[in-house]
């Protein structure tokens, strides 16, 4: 695989970053996750920390070098991590239980594979336009499926951000799944949480990362997505990245898996606690305690058939 990526999640205008996202690689597959966190005190950070980590860590125990079946490892992961949310906010005893939204991708051999819970979004961008996107499991979007409001009223509905279907919650997840998607050289796979969608519309986006630089303009879209949100913007979080076919050197950002070998896995996810743009009040012992505690409610579902 040949393929350039950028990751960065912001705090925007809020005293916390509930956001959380990772990547991992293998030789032949690409995973991309992000979740957007929704709970008080920091149980919405741990509710992302969860959807991630447990996808991330599946991914590296079951990709060899790829994926069986891709559909199914998507399903099955986000199911075990919304059964950790429940059971750490059981073992706590939480009153309300965190949540997330989640939406993930997986590459292989050239094909797309995604699905998502919530409103966190993936726009799959060629040349320059925007030729398919998640749809949103919010009772704004509901509203437009139905024809009630157009969706240009939908972009500044005071409820748009109101989701009908996350992880952690008292059911189930609505997982939606895409079609198996042909990549080209070229094409960019784009996800994002709301504090990116919710001021800056698909196409915008499509045309801002056309730059041949992809870090260069993905970093400046960002940067106008937190001024644009001002004060009172969400946090924002986005991953993107460009595909190629061809394995012609084109930048130092650009990642060649031809060397790896075929049980080597490279993976960027950032510990609980452990990123300055992270902001927390906890204490490096309640860090800790957290780690651990996240790690035990994986154990408890991941890696279920």
């Amino acid at each position: 695989m040949r393929f350039t990526i950028y990751q960065e999640s912001r705090r925007g205008g809020r005293k916390n970053n509930e956001d959380r996202l990772a990547y991992s690689y293998s030789r032949d597959a690409l995973l991309l996750v992000i979740a957007d966190g929704m709970g008080g005190h920091y149980y919405g950070e741990v509710a992302a920390q969860i959807a991630v980590q447990t996808l991330a860590s599946a991914f590296q125990q079951e990709a060899r070098s790829t994926l069986e079946d891709p559909f199914w490892f998507l399903q099955k992961n986000i199911g075990n991590a919304h059964n950790a949310i429940s059971a750490y906010s059981e073992t706590h005893r939480l009153k309300d239980s965190p949540r997330t939204t989640i939406v993930a991708c997986v590459i292989q051999d050239s094909i797309a594979y995604w699905a998502h819970a919530g409103d966190s979004r993936l726009y799959l961008i060629h040349q320059g336009r925007v030729v398919g996107q998640t749809r949103d499991h919010s009772q704004v979007q509901m509203l437009v499926d139905e024809g009630v409001i157009s969706r240009e009223q939908a972009e500044t509905h005071p409820e748009r951000n109101k989701v009908y279907s996350c992880l952690g919650g008292s059911h189930p997840p609505e997982v939606e799944c895409s079609r198996k998607t042909p990549l080209h050289s070229g094409d960019l796979v784009v996800l994002c949480t709301d504090g990116i969608w919710g001021v800056l519309p698909g196409d915008i986006m499509a045309q801002a990362l056309q730059h041949p630089d992809l870090v260069q303009s993905a970093s400046q879209m960002m940067d106008n997505a937190e001024e644009w949100g001002g004060a009172q913007g969400d946090n924002l979080s986005l991953i993107a990245v460009r595909w190629e076919e061809d394995y012609e050197e084109r930048s130092q950002s650009t990642v060649s898996t031809l060397s790896m070998g075929p049980s080597e896995f490279t993976t960027r996810m950032e510990e609980f606690g452990r990123n300055p743009n992270h902001k927390s009040d906890l204490t490096d012992a309640e860090i800790e305690r957290a780690i651990n505690e996240i790690r035990a409610a994986i154990d408890k579902v991941s890696f279920k058939k």
